[in-house]
């Protein structure tokens, strides 16, 4: 069983990814990071409904599995945290979402920083 999800969260991702380097090469401006943006909004939009259809439906793992965690999670990660703040929100429980977000930015920001600063 776990090889089969592992398979469908593989070819989802390669999906997934392939469709992030197209977008990349489509939504190409200078000014603004559009194509990352581009991919983030679709890729939140897509994991709405992708969650919204498998709460409706029983026995739609695999698909979530392929849809969500693949498709979606190759295309970007961005979608996931999108979805996991929504249902923290959804919870009402704030302080967590708050510190979710901002611990996320934050040090996402400071990581890279820190990653290109080592490596210079």
């Amino acid at each position: 069983m776990l090889i089969r999800q592992l398979l469908l969260v593989g070819a989802g991702g390669m999906i997934g990814s392939m469709l992030r380097y197209v977008t990349g090469h489509l939504v190409r401006l200078e000014n603004f990071p559009y194509a990352t943006f581009t991919v983030n909004i679709l890729g939140s939009l897509l994991i709405g409904v992708i969650m919204g259809f498998s709460a409706k439906q029983d026995g739609f793992t695999s698909w979530r599995l392929f849809l969500a965690t693949g498709i979606c999670g190759g295309f970007t990660t961005f979608s996931a945290f999108a979805w996991e703040n929504l249902q923290l929100l959804g919870q009402e429980r704030y302080g967590t979402f708050v510190l979710y977000t901002g611990a996320t930015l934050i040090l996402g920001l400071a990581a890279v920083a820190l990653g290109y600063w080592l490596t210079k």
